[in-house]
């Protein structure tokens, strides 16, 4: 077969060239599968806020140790919270979530909370240098908890509260679990609960920074602004969130640290009780871990500020009625109030941190996120110092009623917001 002379007729050829290809435009970077995602991110934030309540559970070993008042357990706990605090604000301040890879500061802050956790178990640690170990760690927290949910929110911009619910559920079974390794752990030294809990934190870090890279929906902040965590605040939406998170936070945390006080006070009144104090502290404060998920769900039919809304009232009123049921001397209404109320006083937790990631400028979300928790977290000191104040007063059946204050104030800030389709949508 013989090839023919192409013929031109002018400048024009009588066959045209081959089309050169047209350039691709760029693409977004390819990203892990998104189903595994959400999973490595909730075993991370188990196994790494399990640090947070690691020393409440063996702090009565420890007071037993070091010759301490029953008090110490309050002034351990608030050492953590001031810590998470301290750390927020340093955190918010240099907008550190934002202007680095959130998977790597995660890690990074999980490292060294796991390291301090683990320095409790020195020879001769006195009480000073205890306090000094709980703050760092909560210190180092604030690097994993308020940054966690900032990679949600880089990941799942539709869906948000279902999986913040699953991401709050795990920080609530992580606070929770102390409790149970306690349990299991009754007749070992109380040193293996701080170390089992610094090695899930070590795994938790690791697998997040290796599994999970920065998100798609990620807008990095590249220069330092000293003032980015007040732009949420001037948005009326993102005040209403904050303010309802504010009152739920103000009973939460106190809430969770008398439970083992109020069995224990529970079993001195009533010997023959015996009730199991650290098994039912893992169960009451873990079922929030259920309300988490399940709120989260719910949230995705009728949105996010309903059902927060219904959950901050429904614990409120636990705060009014706690004197009649904790000073009525049944164990079965005791336990099942007490479950009731480990319910709905954590399950709007997700739903707040929604509301505020949506509503919090996009290129700060993750100083948002944190400054918000800096200032709830403060809250929770002057609440858990204030209750245990209020215990040379106050009969224990009557300790938790000032609690109410927080969720009637919140539920002032929340319902005076405006509202946004952002509140009622999944």
């Amino acid at each position: 077969m013989q090839w023919q002379e192409h013929r031109t007729f002018g400048n024009l050829p009588a066959c045209s060239a081959p089309t050169p290809p047209v350039p691709l435009l760029p693409t977004r970077p390819a990203y892990p599968s998104m189903p595994r995602i959400l999973p490595t991110l909730v075993v991370a934030q188990f196994f790494c806020t399990s640090l947070w309540f690691a020393g409440n559970a063996v702090a009565p070993d420890i007071a037993a140790q070091l010759h301490l008042p029953p008090s110490f357990v309050a002034t351990l706990t608030s050492a953590v919270q001031l810590g998470f605090i301290t750390g927020t604000l340093t955190f918010a301040l240099l907008a550190l979530a934002d202007r680095f890879s959130p998977s790597r500061v995660f890690c990074a802050s999980a490292l060294l909370a796991a390291a301090c956790n683990l320095g409790v178990n020195m020879v001769g640690i006195g009480a000073t240098e205890l306090l000094a170990l709980r703050f760092l760690t909560g210190f180092f927290l604030a690097g994993i908890y308020p940054v966690g949910m900032k990679i949600a929110a880089d990941y799942f911009e539709a869906g948000l509260g279902r999986s913040l619910g699953f991401l709050v559920g795990a920080l609530v079974l992580g606070t929770a679990f102390p409790h149970l390794l306690r349990a299991a752990t009754a007749q070992l030294p109380w040193q293996y609960v701080t170390g089992a809990t610094s090695a899930l934190a070590l795994l938790g870090g690791t697998a997040l920074v290796l599994l999970v890279p920065d998100g798609p929906y990620r807008r990095a902040g590249q220069q330092l602004r000293l003032t980015a965590f007040l732009a949420g605040f001037r948005e009326p939406a993102f005040r209403a969130a904050a303010f309802g998170y504010f009152g739920h936070m103000w009973e939460l945390y106190t809430f969770w640290a008398f439970v083992p006080v109020l069995l224990a006070a529970y079993n001195h009144l009533h010997p023959g009780a015996a009730l199991p104090v650290p098994l039912l502290s893992f169960l009451i404060i873990g079922v929030g871990s259920l309300a988490c998920v399940g709120s989260g769900l719910l949230s995705q039919k009728l949105g996010p500020r309903p059902v927060a809304t219904a959950a901050l009232a429904l614990s409120g009123l636990c705060c009014v009625a706690s004197p009649l049921v904790l000073g009525s001397g049944s164990v079965a209404l005791l336990l099942g109030f007490l479950f009731f109320w480990g319910v709905v006083v954590v399950a709007d937790s997700p739903l707040f941190s929604t509301l505020v990631a949506r509503h919090a400028p996009a290129a700060s979300r993750g100083t948002s996120l944190t400054i918000v928790n800096c200032l709830g977290f403060a809250l929770t000191i002057a609440s858990i110092q204030l209750t245990n104040w209020l215990g040379h007063f106050l009969a224990p059946p009557y300790l938790l009623l000032p609690l109410a204050v927080g969720p009637a104030l919140g539920l002032v800030g929340l319902l005076r917001g405006r509202n946004t389709p952002a509140d009622f949508n999944n």
